[in-house]
């Protein structure tokens, strides 16, 4: 294995840990990310199937795929991640020093997923 294969293991360890947090502990989750349910608790199965288990299924995915482009697409998933933190902390006035590094961690992942498993042009 390469030092870009371990970097790359390491990302999708902690993307399937990160997604087992959101899945197994949503009410953690929430109070980590200052969210709270309504009236239906809608909420926790929305936070264990977007923050938990789609990174879950992500991560294990690119690790049994061991494919440069399976990478990219979870650098992809980092990077459409970051977009959206990026516009909100702007758009809704949600900078906060938690929503910037949670910004930086995912632009940091996006970047180097993307460009060191993109295949030489």
């Amino acid at each position: 294995m390469t030092a870009i294969d371990y970097i790359n293991f390491a990302a999708a360890i902690l993307t399937v840990a990160l997604g087992l947090m959101g899945w197994l502990a949503p009410r953690w989750t929430m109070e980590v990310l200052d969210m709270k349910a309504g009236p239906s608790n809608m909420a926790y199965t929305e936070v264990s199937a977007a923050s938990g288990c789609l990174f879950v299924g992500l991560g294990l995915g690119a690790m049994v795929l061991d494919q440069p482009l399976a990478w990219v697409v979870v650098g992809l998933a980092y990077a459409g991640a970051a977009t959206g933190r990026v516009t909100s902390i702007f758009r809704d006035n949600a900078a906060s020093r938690q929503s910037w590094t949670f910004f930086g961690c995912e632009a940091a992942l996006a970047a180097w997923l993307i460009l060191a498993n993109l295949p030489a042009a």
